[in-house]
């Protein structure tokens, strides 16, 4: 336990002051999606029980998924290449639906509702992308504090659980009946965030072939998605398997990073225990924790497209002019399974010469690369998504 609480209080006290450097330096660099207009802002509909948005496309003036998504690829002899962004469309077909990870240091078991630097950070870092293949929608949820999960850990404070899940169905509640207007759903969570949304998914979208149907797909990271050893569906989801190719819709990609073997005591990758307790799921015999590989879906290594906010991946003698900075062929993933044990195994490929930073397990081994889960693939999960919606309009 006290290893647990040490990692994580090194854990937020990083993502919260990754978050403030975040905002410092990326909202300048925000802008509106196209066409957006005051009108549209103040067309937006009401929430009758108090949601707040951290990211509502009916309000662009001050949404976090809405940043610039300009990119420099920067290669490994330190040549870059600006990459304009494509103009995002006014009237998209599909919703994102994004739960933030853990970033609240408030006092107490559960955070307030307020927006503060950890959540526009968070948005901005996983979710603002996807603004190019869909509306995201992110409400702030009363959360599990740093205090709540030193104190508890991560099956504790039941209370703190339930208060946090019920905050979060609150606000899916009201999107759903005000603001969905039938459009499909990309779900999209990390962390705490996954967990939550696993819970989410497990009581509301599987038992329904209804809203089954409205699912494109569900994205969720370092949260332990559990299936039957060996099957594709079963274990958290009854009815929701896991993806098997990039044409497949209401499915499941997911996976925990690691850059070696994940040890004894990880908090993912092991059914049953670490962040397994945060959906309330305890079962091991006979499961294991679900690795989707997003770049071709196989088992065979593979070269992913990662994205970082330039702000906090600096790279040596290079300036980055733009708020995102990629590194093309600089890793190599691909899915391991040892004993009770799965994860997504992330190597660098790095040479002699080679300017790039390189992810590295900041909070210890028993988080692996937990922090850049949601970041080292995020170009092929955006591939991913335009291609599930591409098949989702032709169903």
């Amino acid at each position: 336990m006290r290893r647990f609480a040490r990692s994580l209080v090194a854990g937020l006290t990083l993502a919260l002051c990754l978050g403030t450097l975040v905002v410092t330096a990326a909202l300048a660099a925000a802008q509106p999606a196209a066409g957006a207009t005051t009108a549209v802002a103040a067309a937006s509909k009401s929430a009758p029980n108090n949601t707040v948005w951290l990211c509502n496309p009916n309000q662009p003036a001050n949404d976090p998924c809405l940043l610039s998504r300009d990119d420099t690829a920067v290669n490994a002899s330190g040549g870059t290449a600006s990459v304009p962004a494509s103009t995002l469309s006014t009237a998209p077909k599909f919703d994102c639906f994004y739960v933030y990870p853990t970033v609240s240091l408030q006092k107490g078991l559960n955070a307030n509702l307020k927006i503060q630097a950890g959540e526009i950070g968070a948005a901005e870092l996983q979710a603002s992308r996807f603004s190019s293949v869909c509306r995201v929608w992110a409400p702030m949820y009363r959360q599990r504090t740093f205090t709540s999960l030193l104190s508890g850990g991560l099956g504790g404070d039941k209370g703190a659980n339930t208060t946090a899940y019920n905050s979060l169905l609150s606000g899916w509640k009201d999107y759903l009946a005000h603001d969905n207007d039938g459009r499909p759903i990309i779900f999209i969570g990390h962390s705490q965030g996954s967990a939550i949304l696993i819970r989410l998914l497990q009581s509301v979208i599987d038992p329904s072939p209804k809203l089954r149907k409205l699912m494109v797909s569900a994205l969720i990271f370092g949260g332990n998605v559990q299936v039957p050893t060996g099957k594709l569906v079963g274990g958290s989801f009854k009815h929701i398997p896991l993806c098997t190719s990039a044409s497949e819709v209401s499915c499941v990609i997911a996976y925990s990073s690691f850059s070696t073997t994940p040890p004894a005591d990880t908090l993912f990758g092991r059914p049953g225990t670490g962040v397994s307790l945060q959906s309330n799921q305890t079962e091991s015999s006979g499961q294991q924790v679900a690795c989707v590989n997003p770049v071709d879906f196989s088992t065979k290594p593979a070269t992913p497209t990662p994205y970082f906010l330039s702000v906090s991946s600096k790279v040596t003698g290079v300036t980055i002019p733009t708020p995102w900075v990629s590194y093309p062929d600089l890793y190599t993933i691909q899915c391991e399974h040892q004993g009770d044990l799965t994860w997504l195994q992330v190597t660098a490929n790095k040479v002699a010469g080679d300017p790039r930073p390189v992810v590295v397990p900041t909070l210890g081994p028993t988080w692996g690369l937990h922090l850049d889960d949601v970041n080292l693939t995020l170009g092929n999960l955006l591939l991913d998504a335009a291609y599930e919606e591409s098949t989702y309009s032709n169903h």
